[in-house]
C-alpha cells in the first residue's frame, strides 16, 4: 500500500512517470475510486439542498467513469501503445484529491461575500492542477510527442463549448465552486464568460489541429512499417 500512496502522490506533485503508468492496478484504481467518493461527500456535505446521492458522493464517481470514458476515446485514434480505458480511468480517480479544496467549510468563518471568492479561487486551482496533471500524464506517451497540448485542452474546449450551447455553464460554475448567488459569485461567472466564450472561439483550431494529428500519426506509423 505504500507503493500506491507513493504512486499518487508522485502523480499530484507533477512527477508521474512512464513506469508508474504502467504500474497502475487495481489498487491504485481503489484508491482513486475511494479518494472521489469523499471528495464528492466533502463537496455537498454542509450544502443546504443537496439530494440524497449527491450527500452520498454518487455522482462524483459517476462522474469520472464519463470524463475517463470521454478522455480515452479522444486519444484513441492516436493509438499510443498501453492505451486503455481502465488506465485513464485510474488516472482520473487519483487526480480527485485535490478537490478535497471544496471540503473546506468556508462559509462558517467567512462573510458570505468574501466566501465565494475563496470558493472561486479554490475551483480555479483545482482545475488548474488537473488540466496540469492531464497535461504531464499524456506528455509521457511517446506517440502523443507534438500533439500533447491538443489533446489536453480538447476535452476541456468540448465540454465548455457544449455546456455553453446548453446553456448550463452557470449552473455546473455553482455546483463545482459552491458558489451562491452573491455579488463576488457574479464576478467570478463574468470571468467563466470570457473562458466560454474563447473556448467555442478555439473549438474549430483545436478540432482541425486534432484531425492533422490523427492523420500525421497514421502516416507516421505507416513510414515506420
Amino acid at each position: 500500500m505504500i507503493n500506491i500512496l507513493k504512486t499518487a502522490i508522485r502523480l499530484l506533485t507533477f512527477r508521474i512517470s512512464a513506469e508508474d503508468i504502467s504500474s497502475f492496478n487495481n489498487k491504485h484504481l481503489f484508491l482513486g475510486i475511494a479518494g472521489t467518493w469523499l471528495v464528492g461527500i466533502g463537496r455537498y456535505w454542509d450544502h443546504p439542498n443537496a439530494k440524497t446521492l449527491q450527500y452520498a458522493g454518487v455522482g462524483s464517481v459517476i462522474y469520472i467513469f464519463i470524463l475517463a470514458a470521454f478522455i480515452w476515446l479522444i486519444v484513441l485514434p492516436y493509438n499510443p501503445a498501453r492505451w486503455n480505458y481502465k488506465m485513464v480511468l485510474t488516472f482520473i480517480s487519483l487526480t480527485s484529491f485535490p478537490a478535497l479544496l471544496y471540503a473546506i467549510p468556508v462559509e462558517k468563518f467567512l462573510q458570505i461575500e468574501t466566501a465565494a471568492t475563496v470558493n472561486a479561487w479554490f475551483l480555479l486551482t483545482v482545475a488548474s492542477w488537473r488540466v496540469i496533471l492531464l497535461f504531464q500524464f499524456l506528455k509521457r506517451f511517446e506517440e502523443l510527442k507534438g500533439y500533447v497540448a491538443v489533446l489536453t485542452f480538447m476535452p476541456l474546449v468540448i465540454i465548455v463549448s457544449s455546456l455553453s450551447l446548453l446553456n448550463l455553464e452557470k449552473v455546473v460554475f455553482n455546483i463545482m465552486g459552491g458558489i451562491r448567488h452573491t455579488n463576488a459569485a457574479y464576478k467570478a461567472y463574468d470571468i467563466l464568460i470570457i473562458l466560454t466564450a474563447v473556448s467555442v472561439i478555439l473549438l474549430l483550431p483545436f478540432l482541425v489541429a486534432y484531425i492533422i494529428g490523427i492523420f500525421d500519426k497514421k502516416r507516421f506509423r505507416k513510414n515506420s512499417l
